[in-house]
């Protein structure tokens, strides 16, 4: 809900001002980067309540596979693909992992409006856009 608010209060920052967001922990303290994939622990905050919601993030996985990528980078990407984001911070605990990360920048070619459209059709979270 934060980052539709954001898109949408901030909308005239960005187009008037040219000011852009930054975008603090991509990867959702690593939830987006697949490692919950192939089971999520009993004692993961994944199984609290308000967080069933990030289930739906194996299926992000099925579409990253299909273009030859891994989640880190689809995400990484996405964010990159926003016009109004100017920042993304990254974070890692390996250095394949910035290695990997990195990678993104050569992903984001790969978001097409198509392969965008199948992202949003997982997420269901676009902001509508004010008029101005």
């Amino acid at each position: 809900m934060l980052a539709c608010i954001v898109e949408v209060e901030y909308a005239r920052l960005y187009s008037e001002i040219g000011l852009g967001t930054t975008i603090w922990s991509p990867l959702a303290s690593g939830i987006l980067t697949g490692k919950y994939n192939d089971g999520i622990p009993e004692d993961s905050r994944l199984n609290l309540p308000d967080y069933q919601w990030l289930r739906v993030i194996r299926r992000l996985g099925k579409l990253a596979n299909e273009l030859g990528i891994n989640m880190a980078q689809l995400a990484l990407a996405w964010c990159l693909k926003n016009p109004n984001v100017s920042t993304v911070i990254t974070g890692a605990s390996r250095v394949e992992q910035v290695h990997s990360n990195m990678q993104a920048l050569d992903v984001v070619p790969k978001l097409t409006d198509e392969v965008m459209q199948k992202i949003e059709d997982v997420l269901q979270n676009k902001p509508k856009q004010p008029q101005f």
